[in-house]
């Protein structure tokens, strides 16, 4: 599931991975941390974060599948304080949610950068011939929906490939 960052009971999803899920996936594999280590109340990207030219294509369209389940949230303020009450010290916010998933998602990432290491690294992470540490699992866009398959190619396959939209961009 690929979602922005959105408030209410449904969250959708896109049908393909967007840019950024992308480039901190295909660096996770490459072991090169992107989250800047300063402290503070959101994660940052480091300002030294490789850049890499990107093109994403989708093998065959995903289903759409919903799951729901509960969103366990805080409330803003004195809000829900008679609930905190009756649930004595257990989760007293809780709404729940749909939420779509992608299933038999197959996708397609080229990368290119100005830094032939960058590539090289990709390819040995995929082995398994890296000794650095790597940030978790590699997951799609959804720390629940784990990789099943991930392949190394040397020419793309046929895709629906995406492009930006911009003022440009046929409506």
């Amino acid at each position: 599931g690929f979602r922005g960052m959105r408030a209410g009971v449904y969250r959708a999803t896109s049908p393909v991975s967007p840019p950024t899920t992308a480039w901190g996936l295909v660096l996770n594999l490459a072991s090169i941390e992107t989250r800047d280590p300063a402290p503070g109340p959101t994660t940052l990207i480091r300002a030294d974060a490789p850049r890499l030219r990107l093109a994403i294509g989708a093998l065959r369209e995903p289903e759409v599948g919903v799951l729901y389940q509960q969103l366990h949230s805080y409330p803003v303020g004195n809000s829900g304080k008679e609930l905190a009450e009756r649930t004595h010290g257990a989760k007293y916010w809780i709404a729940p949610v749909k939420r779509e998933i992608l299933v038999g998602f197959d996708c397609i990432v080229g990368v290119e950068s100005d830094d032939p290491s960058i590539l090289e690294r990709i390819r040995r992470g995929l082995v398994g011939e890296l000794d650095g540490p790597r940030y978790g699992l590699p997951f799609a866009g959804d720390n629940n929906f784990l990789i099943d398959r991930i392949d190394s190619l040397d020419t793309p396959l046929a895709a629906r490939w995406y492009v930006v939209m911009d003022a440009d961009s046929p409506p």
